[in-house]
């Protein structure tokens, strides 16, 4: 019996023919083909414009299941709180998102991908039914936790897509999906507090609206998503065997090792001190399971590695990875840090603040939609990536020049920076799983690329909150005691001023007057633009990075072929589908 690499796409040159699984009775299954062995119809057929569909309802469901929650979480504390460990219904979703990645594409490299998928949607739909009936924040924190592993599935779209698509369209079939994304990751802040503002469930309604989405997207995976089987990529290995040959000591260092280190740092200045021991330990503790995961993968030659080490020894594909992980904490800088200056700076309105928050999530959006649809027609790849990345550390640097009374400049280089952010995010991203010379580990590929864009996100989160929190601390001290003396306040009423800022209510406070009011929220703003200033100037040093790093992106228009390296089967007999509709209307014909 012979097996041939099933999907292997030699670098830098296209493949003449399908690959195929042989085998000594002369059976074969055919798992990669070119667009010209594929029959009429295939890509009009219900099953593959039904897992198309499934893709889209996956980020959907994918980005929804936080992102319409996550602006909403002092609410939901408020309503079914207060409880302080609310917190965690944020870091939850992260950390389960960030080991996830990986392990959803090896496993069902490895596996066979239909299941998790179905399963991925499952349990993001238990998830939500979970919070939207949460009478308390454990229980919210509890289907978070399912809604972040899901997610590890449901956001793994681009590998999914990518392999059912010729080599040439994947930035096309991407911004496809990226269309679903738009109401949650690129409107999310706006619908919810739409939701709250006009509805009667309030908040829950965030997740009324993931259940049908996660719904549907369950039963379209179902129906319709049909690659090829374990059996099919594998007739010389059994399930128990490819299981005896894991990497199960990778898997506890990896999962182990990634969580406990993500948890330190997400820990760090808000549930815990950093000089906690809390803190510390979990910091040591992860990141020495992560050196001995490296060592074990590079030295031990697991048979079924979790992580392939050959993939690292491409810089292109390093870069590649690194550089849409570095893009992509830029964005978090924005994402978090913008929201509260709109609110902090700019406006007390919930409607009006809701849908500037919206620009940095929006403008990224259209970046991966536009730049998905260009790529292929502008060509040059890399040369794409210098440019993008050029404009948006420029533009996004320039907002370190906010100041109260310049909302319409932030607005713009906003507007146009993240933009081209999402540019970037759309073509690396892609890129992952292009520039690989084996496409059957395109799942191994673009996981691990996910699991490092989350890691690196986290830090640079963490960096970010970290700055604002210290530099808040000297710039409000320095900035509204003196201001608000000089307009006549009493020293011993500063501090019950400062602390009315964060509550809204200035009542009881001994000598306060509208007009030392006034002077007062001023001073305080001003201060707190200085520190939102310190934040996005500290951005550059990470997109400064990424833009180093683009000039090793590849160029990859070489590999712009008519090759599809997984086609869709329906069950297990190897038959594509669109070749049994042919049959099926051949011999109507026949017939008549």
């Amino acid at each position: 019996m012979v097996s041939e690499k099933p999907g292997h796409i030699g670098h830098g040159s296209a493949v003449e023919s399908p690959v195929v699984h042989k085998f000594s009775s002369d059976e074969e299954i055919v798992l990669s083909h070119d667009t010209s062995s594929l029959p009429p119809g295939y890509f009009t057929s219900t099953y593959f414009l039904g897992t198309m569909v499934a893709s889209g309802l996956a980020i959907a469901g994918g980005v929804g299941g936080f992102a319409l929650a996550a602006p909403l979480l002092g609410i939901i504390n408020a309503d079914i709180g207060p409880d302080p460990n609310y917190v965690w219904i944020g870091l939850v979703y992260t950390l389960t998102l960030a080991i996830g990645q990986t392990l959803v594409g090896r496993l069902s490299d490895l596996f066979g991908r239909r299941w998790f998928f179905i399963s991925g949607s499952i349990l993001a739909l238990i998830g939500c039914i979970i919070c939207a009936v949460a009478t308390n924040i454990p229980m919210v924190i509890g289907g978070t936790t399912l809604i972040g592993l899901a997610a590890s599935t449901q956001l793994s779209f681009t590998f999914v897509v990518g392999e059912l698509v010729p080599m040439e369209y994947r930035f096309m079939a991407n911004a496809f999906v990226y269309v679903w994304s738009i109401p949650f990751s690129g409107l999310g802040p706006l619908v919810a507090y739409a939701f709250v503002l006009h509805t009667k469930a309030g908040w829950r309604w965030c997740y009324y609206l993931m259940i049908i989405v996660n719904g549907l997207g369950a039963l379209c995976w179902y129906f319709f998503y049909h690659p090829p089987t374990f059996y099919m990529k594998n007739r010389t290995t059994t399930r128990w065997e490819m299981v005896k040959n894991f990497d199960f000591v990778g898997f506890i260092l990896f999962s182990g090792g990634l969580l406990i280190f993500l948890m330190g740092l997400s820990w760090g200045g808000g549930v815990h001190p950093w000089n906690s021991a809390h803190v510390i330990s979990t910091l040591v503790v992860g990141f020495v399971a992560c050196v001995a995961f490296v060592l074990w993968e590079t030295m031990a030659n697991p048979k079924e590695p979790l992580m392939p080490m050959h993939l690292f020894k491409d810089i292109g594909w390093d870069a590649t990875i690194i550089l849409i992980s570095l893009g992509a904490s830029v964005y978090y800088a924005f994402s978090i840090i913008f929201p509260q200056m709109v609110f902090g700076l700019y406006t007390e309105d919930k409607a009006y603040g809701s849908a500037l928050s919206c620009i940095v999530g929006a403008c990224i959006v259209m970046g991966q939609i536009v730049g998905g649809l260009l790529s292929k027609w502008i060509g040059k790849q890399k040369w794409q990536l210098v440019v993008s990345t050029t404009a948006f550390t420029g533009l996004l640097g320039g907002v370190a020049c906010a100041t109260t009374d310049n909302k319409d400049t932030v607005i713009g280089l906003l507007i146009v920076g993240c933009f081209f952010v999402g540019w970037v995010e759309s073509i690396g991203l892609a890129m992952s799983g292009i520039v690989i010379k084996d496409q059957s580990e395109i799942g191994t590929a673009v996981g691990i690329a996910g699991t490092v864009r989350s890691a690196i996100s986290t830090v640079a989160s963490t960096i970010y909150v970290a700055i604002l929190t210290n530099r808040l601390g000297a710039t409000i001290p320095a900035q509204v005691p003196p201001a608000l003396i000089n307009a006549g306040l009493p020293a011993s009423s500063v501090a019950s001023f400062i602390e009315a800022m964060t509550t809204g209510s200035f009542e009881g406070i001994k000598g306060l007057t509208p007009q030392i009011t006034e002077i007062g929220v001023a001073a305080y703003k001003n201060a707190s633009a200085m520190a939102y200033r310190t934040v996005f100037l500290s951005t550059i040093a990470f997109s400064g990075v990424a833009l180093v790093l683009s000039f090793f992106c590849p160029n990859v228009d070489d590999k712009m072929t008519s090759m599809v390296a997984t086609v869709l089967h329906k069950g297990g007999n190897g038959e594509i589908e669109g070749a049994r509709e042919e049959k099926t209307r051949h011999a109507h014909v026949e017939d008549v």
